[in-house]
């Protein structure tokens, strides 16, 4: 179950990418949306996954 522990937080590092493309890009003047959205949703996984590697190991116990 490490797997499902260790994937969680790779969304954190794409998320966190993403961000600082966006940063990147709206300093050299370029659209920065699409980044923003991609960082958005990776964030939005990394709770997603969060929240059902928790209820899975809730119901383990």
């Amino acid at each position: 179950m490490t797997y499902m522990k260790i994937i969680q937080y790779v969304y954190i590092v794409f998320a966190l990418f993403f961000f600082y493309d966006a940063y990147s890009k709206k300093q050299h003047g370029e659209n920065p949306w699409l980044s923003v959205i991609i960082a958005i949703v990776a964030l939005g996984m990394f709770f997603f996954r969060r929240h059902f590697y928790n209820k899975h190991q809730n119901r383990n116990k």
